[in-house]
């Protein structure tokens, strides 16, 4: 295999801190009642920009895998210790999760097991057992094969109790398997599905191994153009067979669909040719530094920022009136609402969450403090 020299892309860590920004954004509105519809999810069917966020984590997820273990695969490194690492890794991960996700009574008895971080997890450890043992063009057999049993899966088992298949909400086929099997721990907003559930997490992995082929294709010995060029192509092949098989199976990011994965990952693919193309060739890089700073300590910044998100909504204080609010609600009302429209508000307060958490990052930045799971 001829490759590259395994050297850190800058546009790798762009996209990442984008995409995280992105994800601290959307999570924290100042009011969930009054949000612009980009920064909300599809209702079910469909595609917001909001629903592209996690999805452009996981391709990320995938091109990473490529440039940290591609060097020693190569030369030969024992493979074993090399998957104890990754299991390691993901384990942390998936700890990470539970811990943001219990925050702060951890009820066993109703703690919510599936989530962004338990996914994150999953998909790192399977993507790169993948990578570790298969060739890059069993990897490409594996990412397609995964979608088209997914899709089958979905559109052709009878779902127990319904009779038939469906792709509605509550009685789909992953639905059925995370009701039986996690009943009691999944999404508060849901009880009966995750959108983070066992089943659709199969196709998630497809996206984290799009990533790794982009990041083959990317440590590839050729001229940086032929490149971007063919990323540009393979994206838009992604966004017209996402499109077609959005007729059979909608795009829909609650389970994970297969035409949700292509049309994703043809996204991503342009996301970071643009990236790859005005920060790693021109060096046009005036503008990367606060993504930077994001990216290099991306599950830092989105478990504690998850973490206070949640306690600024615990902590009750008393308002002018006499009444207990949260911190939040004090701090949205007071300095925010006060001055804005409601929805102008919330936006505002997002904004202003991601910047503090852009400085308190920054902190760590200026100190080379770079924490890694």
């Amino acid at each position: 295999m001829e490759t590259q020299k395994s050297t850190r892309l800058l546009s790798l860590d762009v996209f990442r801190g984008i995409t995280i920004a992105g994800m601290i954004l959307v999570n924290n509105p100042g009011s969930w009642g009054s949000i612009y519809p980009p920064l909300e999810h599809a209702k079910w069917n469909g595609c917001t920009p909001t629903d592209l966020i996690f999805p452009f984590f996981l391709f990320i997820v995938g091109v990473a895998i490529t440039y940290s273990l591609s060097k020693r695969k190569e030369r030969g490194d024992d493979q074993f210790k090399l998957m104890l690492q990754v299991f390691r890794r993901g384990a942390m991960l998936f700890l990470l999760g539970l811990i943001l996700q219990g925050f702060p009574y951890y009820d066993l008895s109703i703690i919510r097991i599936p989530g962004v971080l338990q996914r994150i997890a999953v998909v790192y450890f399977f993507s790169s057992l993948i990578f570790l043992k298969s060739s890059i063009k069993t990897i490409s057999i594996i990412a397609v094969v995964l979608l088209i049993f997914y899709w089958l899966a979905m559109t052709l088992i009878p779902v127990p109790g319904v009779g038939y298949a469906n792709l509605e909400p509550a009685t789909n086929l992953g639905a059925w398997i995370d009701n039986n099997l996690l009943s009691g721990h999944l999404w508060s907003a849901t009880k009966v599905w995750d959108p983070e559930g066992i089943f659709s997490t199969i196709p998630a992995v497809s996206t984290a191994l799009f990533g790794i082929l982009t990041g083959y294709w990317l440590r590839k010995k050729m001229d940086d153009t032929t490149k971007v060029v063919w990323m540009f192509i393979f994206g838009n092949i992604g966004l017209l067979l996402g499109y077609i098989w959005d007729f059979w199976f909608p795009i829909n990011k609650s389970i994970w669909t297969s035409s949700y994965v292509i049309y994703t990952a043809g996204l991503a693919l342009h996301f970071l040719a643009f990236c790859y193309w005005f920060i790693d060739v021109k060096g046009i890089k005036w503008w990367t530094k606060p993504f930077v700073v994001y990216g290099l300590n991306a599950i830092t910044v989105f478990f504690a920022s998850g973490i206070i998100g949640r306690l600024m909504g615990m902590i009750k204080i008393t308002s002018a009136t006499g009444e207990d609010i949260s911190l939040k609600t004090y701090i949205f009302e007071n300095f925010f609402h006060s001055w804005l429209s409601t929805i102008n508000a919330s936006l505002a307060y997002a904004l202003v969450y991601v910047i503090i958490w852009l400085g308190l990052m920054w902190i760590l930045y200026a100190k080379k403090i770079f924490i890694k799971v």
